[in-house]
């Protein structure tokens, strides 16, 4: 994944209602969120599959975020 293309996903995580980040199940915040990515940026399959990983790998942290920023 290229450094712009991780610099808009965690732009568009910080650009989230906290709503849709705390009360999606995990499968379809995935989902979600790689629909925005790929709403403004071509990823092919490869880059895709990477995405979801990454995302998988970081929901802990991006709903930690979301609800720091509920709380504020």
């Amino acid at each position: 994944m290229t450094p712009t293309i991780m610099r808009q996903f965690w732009s568009i995580v910080e650009a989230t209602h906290t709503v849709t980040l705390l009360q999606l199940d995990d499968a379809s915040l995935v989902q979600w969120l790689v629909k925005q990515i790929t709403n403004q940026a071509f990823l092919d399959a490869h880059e895709i599959d990477f995405l979801c990983d990454y995302i998988q790998s970081r929901l802990t942290l991006i709903r930690d975020l979301a609800y720091e920023r509920q709380q504020s």
